[in-house]
């Protein structure tokens, strides 16, 4: 039987177990990549690992997220990051270079290689075909160390890419299209393999759009063919060597499959508080738009960029909305400067930021109170824009451009003639000079270290009966950003954990830290998909540190599941729902732990008087991790 791309990678990569969807697999990996808001904490516990050097192909720590350098917390941890890059042999990318996912996209992906990194839109990858998952960041630190990335096998969902787009339809309205059907929790447990003759209709750059924002779905990651515009692309970047075919054999099987006509879509929004709630750009024609932002990992590409500038060129955008344009990286910046497209920008108004991820995570650039910010990005969570009561609505680069041109948004119908598709030029810019590539011994480096930067938390093994205090109970779609927030403040804390643990849950419930920490403890009470959203392992990490033991809910994400495992937090599900309704805050549970099995129920017993089938979907492996508490615990981490 054929293989298709997903599974051939992961058979080439594969350390144990079966490739049965389901099935706990350890897998090899090539690549890893780190940013500055994950990027901290995980070398430090590489460090705790003992780990003399890296032993991946390659590692690369981006500094993307925390640029804005007011005080000394945020040049402090870049300073650890380039200094901890030198000692242990990763490459070191400095702040302004660009964002992590296009910067590894023009530079470092290629074809069949498996890339796990600390930020859940590291699947953006997938448009050049490597299999690229997000992952919390100790999982990173251990594929740093040379530990197989444990993994649930995915099932593989094939998307037929039928016709091509039309008119104003972009890429990032092909994955809202399929964010509008699926939902936020679709794909969980699922690789999207995108397939089809609409793939030759697009670029590299478009692919990234599609799998990049294939995070919101929840899905494990997604991929692309690597084919003659893959070959394109990286002879463009200048790395043709790069380059392997890889597609899926014509016999070729799939869990699920999902047909797309290109040719019927039309300009999309995902509107406030959620990217999963669509609807036609023509729908919300008439409301005022006071803030448009293009860039972010998902559409900060030249292509994206030389596009919105011919739409821009001898315009003005209306008076009262701003417009921010963030270049995704040097290389992209460069080549907007070579063919003089900057002053189309500047001359409309626009103003040009740093190339990082920025507005996207509250980090400067935010909307006027209650204004309605038309952005590129691929999250629109309530606040985290940085301003709480903002509607942030995700539409492409072009929809973008025409809510600043006419400060509001209006019919796709009233735009005229679409510019010509942007092509990639034969070769491009290089800025690899940028990038500082570690000598071959660092041992003689000495990695400083800021004041902010606080030791690892240390955790005990899991007791045989848990008894706590329901702590916070939560509804449905709680997001990381909801378990802690972004923003400029406590973004620099992200090296802190005792710091940034005050911040827990203060945008759903201003006294939950007080609470715990008067109750000495506690579990957290959810709905469906909880702890969807960014790969911060600080949402799990943070509870632990604050005395959380477990997080009982209705479902989990994936990237937080794991992390919830990795620091020794149980992740349980109700059996039956409806017991979500029994479980009230402030109520007691006891879970008796040394009865649990992998994937069986337990009977938990609450306010001593009844009792709720609660039920995990743990492998011996994770389970034995919770009960050593964490896993660096069961590494042997702690005690080094």
């Amino acid at each position: 039987m054929g293989k298709n791309i997903t599974q051939k990678i992961i058979a080439a990569h594969l350390v144990s177990g079966k490739m049965k969807p389901g099935a706990e697999i350890g897998l090899r990996i090539d690549q890893t990549l780190t940013q500055d808001a994950t990027g901290t904490m995980a070398w430090l516990q590489f460090e705790a690992i003992g780990v003399p050097r890296v032993k991946t192909e390659l590692s690369v720590s981006y500094v993307d997220h925390n640029t804005m350098q007011q005080g000394f917390r945020n040049p402090d941890d870049h300073q650890f990051l380039r200094t901890v890059a030198a000692k242990y042999g990763a490459v070191f990318s400095p702040p302004g270079t660009g964002i992590c996912h296009q910067l590894h996209l023009e530079n470092f992906a290629k074809p069949g290689k498996t890339l796990i990194g600390s930020d859940s839109h590291t699947p953006t990858a997938g448009g050049v075909g490597c299999l690229s998952m997000g992952a919390g960041g100790l999982s990173v630190a251990l594929a740093m160390a040379g530990e197989p990335y444990a993994i649930t096998m995915p099932k593989v969902v094939k998307v037929q890419l039928e016709g091509e787009l039309t008119g104003w339809a972009t890429a990032k309205d092909i994955i809202l299209h399929l964010l509008g059907m699926l939902t936020v929790k679709g794909g969980v447990g699922k690789v999207f393999e995108y397939a089809g003759p609409g793939v030759a209709t697009l670029s590299v750059p478009e692919r990234a759009t599609i799998t990049n924002m294939g995070a919101e779905l929840g899905a494990t990651g997604s991929l692309f063919p690597s084919d003659a515009v893959t070959k394109k692309f990286l002879a463009a970047m200048g790395r043709p060597e790069d380059y392997a075919p890889l597609k899926a054999d014509p016999s070729a099987t799939y869990d699920e499959e999902i047909v797309i006509d290109l040719g019927k879509l039309e300009p999309l929004a995902a509107q406030p508080h959620m990217p999963d709630r669509m609807a036609t750009i023509k729908s919300l024609a008439g409301m005022k738009v006071d803030q448009s932002a293009i860039g972010s990992c998902t559409n900060s590409s030249y292509s994206d960029l030389k596009t919105v500038a011919l739409m821009l060129k001898d315009k003005r955008i209306m008076p009262g909305t701003d417009l921010l344009i963030s270049p995704g990286s040097k290389q992209v910046l460069k080549m907007l400067a070579d063919e003089n497209l900057l002053q189309d920008y500047l001359d409309a108004g626009a103003r040009i930021l740093e190339c990082t991820c920025g507005p996207c995570l509250g980090y400067g650039g935010s909307p006027t109170s209650g204004g309605v910010s038309a952005r590129t990005f691929n999250r629109n969570f309530e606040g985290r824009s940085g301003t709480q009561d903002a509607k942030v609505y995700l539409v492409s680069p072009q929809t973008a451009a025409h809510a600043a041109l006419n400060g509001e948004f209006t019919d796709p119908a009233t735009w005229g003639t679409p510019p010509a598709k942007v092509l990639m030029p034969k070769k491009v810019p290089s800025i690899r000079h940028l990038f500082v590539f570690p000598s071959e011994d660092g041992s003689k480096v000495e990695v400083r270290r800021g004041p902010n930067i606080a030791p690892l938390s240390r955790f005990g093994k899991t007791p045989d009966t848990v008894t706590s205090k329901v702590a916070l109970k939560v509804g449905d779609d709680i997001t990381t950003d909801h378990i802690l927030p972004g923003g400029t403040h406590i973004m620099s804390l992200r090296s802190n954990i005792p710091a940034i643990s005050e911040y827990l849950f203060t945008n759903v419930d201003k006294e939950f830290v007080t609470r715990i920490k008067e109750l000495g403890g506690g579990v957290i009470v959810g709905g469906e998909n909880y702890g969807q959203g960014s790969s911060r392992e600080h949402a799990a990490l943070g509870p632990r540190h604050l005395g959380v033991t477990a997080v009982i809910v209705k479902s989990l994400a994936r990237i937080h599941r794991a992390n919830l495992v990795n620091f020794g937090i149980l992740p349980l599900m109700f059996v039956d729902k409806a017991d979500y309704d029994k479980l009230a805050q402030g109520g007691e549970i006891a879970i008796p732990v040394a009865k649990m099995k992998p994937g069986k129920p337990v009977d938990a017993v609450v306010d001593s008087k009844f009792t709720v089938k609660l039920t995990n979907d743990l492998t011996a492996n994770e389970l034995s991790i919770i009960l050593a508490g964490g896993l660096l615990n069961a590494v042997g981490g702690s005690d080094r």
